[in-house]
């Protein structure tokens, strides 16, 4: 649901935008074998394929994920895509597989974000990029309770732009350009209804105001986690979104 609401920070990536910038930085092109971690419902797999004509394989942890992303695979056409189970910091490929890895909103979520980083690196070629998307904070010093709020809605365990580069630097990923940008609540709903599109997106506001209607515990649910005036007023003051891109040496 925080996809919908445009406030929390596994939405902080600014849908397709960021994902055609992320792309750019990579230098991808038809010749490039992809892995997408954590796919989710195969959105960016598919505009990959489409775009670009080359091999992608999406992963994801959840079964219900990857069927999504099966059915809109299938439903426009695109080609050469695979989609297997997998978690980020666990990949189930051999060491040089692609010559890309990208994630989006991915490693903020995970626990142990060194492993990930370091498993994006092994499983990329000499040479290959690692990229990914995610939220950060802006500010070296967040707001105690904004940060308590983010992980308790979300799980999310932000970093700011040098946490980043240090994870990079750790996993021996060399070359890192880092670009950092602040948003808006306006800009994420609107970015959001171009990368989800908008039948999909208005499918979700439906059923996001059918359960409020139906479902008293959906309902007191959300009135239970809307975050306060204060921290909505301050929430993008202090959280943006970062893209990090680096290659793996010979």
């Amino acid at each position: 649901m925080s996809r919908l609401l445009g406030v929390f920070p596994n939405l902080i990536t600014e849908g397709l935008k960021a994902t055609k910038e992320l792309l750019r930085m990579c230098h991808l092109n038809e010749e490039k074998y992809v892995l997408d971690v954590g796919c989710g419902a195969g959105i960016t797999p598919s505009y990959i394929s489409k775009k670009f004509g080359c091999r992608v394989v999406g992963v994801d942890f959840s079964e219900k994920m990857l069927s999504l992303a099966k059915e809109r695979a299938k439903r426009g056409k695109a080609e050469k895509l695979e989609f297997k189970k997998a978690d980020a910091p666990g990949l189930p490929f051999e060491e040089g597989t692609f010559d890309l890895v990208i994630s989006q909103s991915i490693v903020s979520f995970v626990q142990d974000k060194e492993s990930a980083i370091k498993e994006y690196a092994r499983v990329v070629k000499p040479h290959g990029y690692v990229g990914i998307n995610e939220a950060i904070w802006l500010t070296d010093s967040p707001p105690s309770d904004l940060n308590a709020y983010v992980r308790c809605i979300s799980g999310a365990e932000l970093k700011n732009a040098e946490q980043w580069r240090k994870l990079f630097d750790d996993a021996d990923i060399k070359e890192v350009e880092i670009r950092i940008y602040k948003t808006s609540a306006l800009k994420q709903y609107r970015d959001e209804v171009v990368y989800i599109g908008l039948g999909d997106y208005l499918k979700g506001w439906a059923k996001f105001v059918s359960m409020l209607f139906i479902q008293p515990e959906f309902r007191g649910y959300m009135k239970n986690i809307w975050p306060s005036r204060r921290l909505l007023k301050i929430f993008f003051n202090h959280i943006g979104y970062g893209l990090f891109v680096g290659r793996k040496p010979e």
